[in-house]
């Protein structure tokens, strides 16, 4: 192992992390709604996230079928 090889592929590691941790969580469907908004109608207006967030709520509570959790 050498010394300038070791920090990139720590860095690819914590990289790696990083990407499950916001697909695990959720955090990255946000990205996913812009990219695809802007990619189908650039000059369309983009929901914020805290918009976006309360609408994904919002359709998931309404269905309970979706298995909805409070907690």
């Amino acid at each position: 192992m050498t010394a300038t090889g070791a920090p990139g592929r720590l860095r690819r590691a914590l990289g790696r992390l990083r990407w499950y941790v916001r697909e695990l969580s959720g955090e990255s469907v946000y990205d996913k709604y812009v990219a695809h908004a802007r990619s189908h109608d650039p000059d369309a207006e983009v929901l914020t996230r805290r918009e976006f967030e309360r609408r994904r709520t919002d359709a998931r509570e309404a269905d309970p079928r979706d298995g909805f959790r409070c907690c």
